[in-house]
């Protein structure tokens, strides 16, 4: 009787394995199941910078409103008597090889 039962074990084992750890096992399907996932989630990053990209191409193939923002932005430009302003953040002070001396020794 207790052969009959390892028999039946070890017979149960062989089949479990292509089950499990197969060509098509749970563990191949679980790990592909990630990838796809994975993969969609890049796939729609993908696509919402190319909708932004293909929103631009035609903004700039349409109009002039586009054109005319990157040439005020990316080159400066201005229009025909219109004025720019430019307004500097205050720098700050350098202080004198005197003052620096002194905290440097300690006076």
């Amino acid at each position: 009787m207790r052969i009959v039962t390892i028999i039946l074990l070890l017979v149960l084992l062989l089949l479990q394995y292509p089950l499990w750890l197969g060509k098509g096992g749970w563990l191949k399907v679980w790990d592909l199941h990630h990838q796809v996932a994975e993969q969609q989630k890049l796939n729609e990053k993908t696509q919402a910078r190319n909708a932004v990209l293909d929103a631009e191409v035609r903004d700039l193939k349409q109009g002039t409103a586009a054109i005319e923002e990157r040439a005020r932005s990316e080159l400066g430009m201005v229009k025909q008597n219109e004025v720019f302003y430019q307004i500097l953040d205050k720098p700050n002070p350098v202080p004198s090889p005197n003052l620096a001396a002194s905290a440097v020794l300690g006076k």
